[in-house]
């Protein structure tokens, strides 16, 4: 028979307990973080849930704003809802106008298209608005047009007589010419030529002149924007000086020193004539 130790036995025994004890311990420490991270998971997802409410909040209270603003705008038009939808427009009998700063026959610079000569006025309906213009006709072009009254300030009146002698000295003095790429250059003589502004234009003829250099390559775009500008002022200074085509085209030559050869051999021609018929004569005789 083998001897039973008690010592043992009761170590045994105790030692189980105390590890029972530690384990519940654990046990009891491990639910209790299991709850906090339970309850901390329910916090944070209410708080989000809390977020996304309020977002969808806003958005709607943005949206409702937005159809406010889009209501007060469209009080003018209704759409019937049927088999066809059809807008109706309440239409504004009269437009605001302003009070007319020119008068018919008048000459008028329109930016785009040059000068203009006012024919009359009129009403016209435009989708069921009358609209006071001026009725505008450009000979050169052979067009008419329209320029409502409210915008009137597009227009330009005539220049004066001290505007074409500052053109003048603009034309004869030196040209101003870039040294960045065509196609931007181009872009500011179009600019320049559709403002409208006679110095602007008077610049534009001086720069791209060429004069009679017929060893200096000129291109297309070149020449007509030249003669785009030219022409304008020519018809310009002919109305203001009220001189016919050929004398104001000779006043304009001058100034940017063109077909100086022509105009220096037209006198030696005629006098060459005059020595002909002075020969024939003495040999009738």
């Amino acid at each position: 028979m083998k001897k039973i130790n008690l010592k043992n036995i009761l170590k045994k025994t105790f030692k189980s307990k105390k590890n029972n004890k530690k384990n519940k311990v654990k046990i009891a420490k491990k639910k209790k973080v299991k709850k906090t991270s339970k309850r901390i998971k329910i916090k944070n997802k209410n708080l989000k849930v809390k977020k996304l409410i309020k977002k969808n909040e806003e958005k709607a209270s943005k949206e409702k704003k937005s159809s406010d603003k889009s209501s007060e705008k469209q009080e003018n038009i209704r759409i019937t809802r049927g088999t066809d939808q059809k807008i109706e427009i309440k239409k504004i009998k009269t437009q605001p106008s302003e009070k007319k700063i020119y008068k018919a026959k008048d000459y008028v610079v329109y930016p785009k298209h040059g000068v203009g000569q006012i024919t009359e006025f009129k009403k016209i309906n435009i989708g069921g608005i009358d609209v006071e213009s001026y009725i505008l006709k450009f000979e050169k072009d052979k067009a008419n047009g329209m320029v409502p009254v409210n915008k009137q300030s597009n227009l330009r009146p005539l220049a004066t007589i001290n505007q074409l002698n500052k053109c003048i000295s603009i034309l004869k003095s030196k040209p101003k010419i870039k040294r960045s790429m065509w196609s931007r250059r181009a872009q500011e003589y179009e600019a320049k030529i559709s403002s409208g502004k006679i110095y602007d234009l008077a610049e534009v003829v001086r720069d791209l002149n060429k004069g009679d250099d017929l060893m200096v390559d000129q291109s297309y775009s070149e020449r007509q924007l030249f003669e785009k500008a030219y022409e304008r002022i020519l018809t310009e200074f002919q109305i203001i000086l009220g001189a016919s085509l050929e004398d104001t085209q000779k006043k304009l030559d001058k100034a940017l020193k063109r077909n100086l050869e022509k105009q220096s051999l037209k006198p030696t021609t005629e006098k060459i004539q005059l020595a002909s018929s002075e020969v024939l004569t003495e040999t009738i005789k």
